[in-house]
């Protein structure tokens, strides 16, 4: 747990009059983080060491009351929200009697392992000195720490970091006698890398602890320079997975080969009619509901510095798909992509048979205005147009035997993109400060590429939401060797302290 902080400072009313410093804020919290390096790295690595799969509720249910001892020895008073069926919500609420409230987004809950594919055990934080690939060596969990060292355990990217930082922060401020310039609210959700399907259920059952003025989503990596960044959206996200039928058992190839039609070529042609070489969907009514970029969005990208020759460079990639593009172009754009195909086998596990079947996994992100509903309306038209009949359940003999081409589509849940408003007052104020933290060197990104349940927190709430990263941008989420660079969990401190201590003043 924390060190003892001195609570009756850190709750006492904001003191707009004579707001503090930038400069002795920023210099608190570094003095601070120099000085206590060791007992955060010590609690990130115990936070780490929880298992924290949605589906695993007891080691769930273990990462929120742990949580919970964290929050509550920052100064939060804390209770964990509960619908039925779902990992509980972590919510915390520290009242500095301020005007304006900020709501904090965090998410506690992890990917899906495969251990065998990582250089050290998920569950098990491991300090190197670098990526693996790069030659990274495992070093004591000791201080004196070098910044540019990394940890490495699930979720240390993707989203634990912001749970130690944001107590820190606090504890930082705290000792210098520094009061929050705002209310701080935390949500902390349990089941968003599951696509958080109880996330409306919570807005409604406690809509009256969940106001706020800003809603702040602290999940994410910064830019790719390494700079500060403030994403103002997401890409919304539907997926469906799609099958098409041959012959109703496998069949010789040599002895129906160029007779019996082969589900495999189907299907690759199928998406090939979907998507073109550069990118673009070519399922006629995709692009009918985008909404242009405002001015503001595009002046806000023109000043991001461009990545695509280092990205390029550090991904291998011999082109992009539209060279002319910039990446944070693109990001603008919604995307159609293939997340897998599956049938037969290949290498040692390839056979000489026509299959009855083959599979796809296909993804589309989404911009602002267009609808799950819409693009399942549009993708389901552009497959009958290609001679399909489409059928929602395994089909029978008699169906297969009925119709030339048979395909099975099955959605899953989805939701729109969102995106705020860059002038909106609270919004303006916090790209000001850290604009102002960073000397002019912040990264306004309108749109990030992932998806997160952003629409519905808006569409619900009503207040803005900003997503304030803090992630190095190679921290491998969502796969093997996920990992956090040490700086960016000291910066993380830093950047809280400021922004508690400062947007409301």
């Amino acid at each position: 747990m924390l060190s003892m902080i001195l609570l009756p400072a850190l709750l006492a009313p904001a003191q707009a009059d004579n707001p503090p410093d930038l400069v002795a804020i920023q210099q608190t919290a570094r003095q601070y983080i120099e000085l206590n390096q060791q007992q955060m790295l010590d609690q990130f690595s115990d936070l780490l060491s929880i298992p924290n799969v949605a589906s695993d509720l007891p080691n769930i249910r273990r990462n929120a009351r742990h949580i919970v001892g964290l929050m509550e020895s920052a100064g939060f008073d804390m209770q964990l929200l509960e619908v039925e069926g779902a990992p509980p919500v972590v919510f915390g609420e520290l009242n500095a009697g301020a005007e304006q409230t900020v709501m904090v987004y965090v998410h506690y809950d992890g990917q899906p392992v495969q251990p065998e594919l990582w250089s050290s055990d998920p569950w098990t934080p491991t300090l190197r000195t670098d990526l693996v690939e790069r030659g990274g060596v495992t070093v004591p969990p000791e201080a004196p720490f070098d910044p540019e060292w990394r940890l490495f355990g699930r979720s240390a990217g993707d989203d634990k970091a912001p749970v130690i930082a944001i107590a820190h922060a606090l504890a930082a401020m705290s000792r210098s006698g520094v009061q929050p310039s705002v209310n701080i609210k935390l949500f902390f959700d349990g089941e968003e890398e599951a696509g958080s399907p109880h996330l409306a259920q919570f807005l409604d059952r406690y809509e009256h602890l969940l106001g706020a003025d800003l809603w702040l989503f602290c999940d994410g990596p910064v830019h790719q320079t390494r700079r500060l960044q403030l994403a103002y959206g997401v890409r919304g996200h539907v997926g469906f997975n799609l099958r098409v039928y041959g012959p109703l058992r496998p069949l010789h190839s040599g002895h129906y080969g160029n007779w019996a039609p082969n589900p495999i070529a189907d299907l690759t042609h199928l998406l090939a009619s979907m998507r073109g070489p550069d990118g673009r969907a070519l399922i006629d009514g995709f692009y009918e509901q985008v909404r242009a970029p405002t001015p503001a969005e595009l002046s806000a990208l023109d000043r991001i510095p461009r990545v695509d020759i280092t990205m390029r460079q550090e991904l291998a990639l011999g082109r992009t798909e539209i060279p002319e593009q910039r990446l944070e172009r693109r990001l603008l754009e919604p995307a159609l992509n293939f997340r897998g195909i599956q049938a037969g086998g290949t290498g040692e596990g390839s056979r000489n048979i026509i299959l009855p079947s083959a599979d796809a996994s296909v993804e589309i992100r989404l911009v602002p205005d267009q609808t799950p509903a819409a693009i399942r309306e549009a993708v389901e038209r552009h497959i009958r147009e290609q001679g399909y009949e489409l059928v929602e359940t395994e089909p029978t003999p008699e169906q297969r035997q009925a119709q030339p081409r048979l395909a099975r589509i099955d959605w899953g849940d989805g939701y729109p993109a969102y995106r705020s408003d860059m002038t909106q007052p609270l919004v303006a104020r916090l790209g000001q400060l850290m604009d102002e933290m960073t000397s002019g060197e912040l990264v306004r990104l309108p749109t990030m590429g992932g998806s997160l349940p952003l629409y519905i927190i808006g569409e619900r709430m009503g207040a803005p939401i900003v997503i304030l990263p803090v992630a190095n941008h190679d921290n491998n989420q969502h796969g093997r060797d996920e990992n956090l660079r040490l700086q960016n969990l000291w910066d993380a401190v830093e950047i809280y302290a400021v922004v508690f201590a400062l947007l409301g003043a």
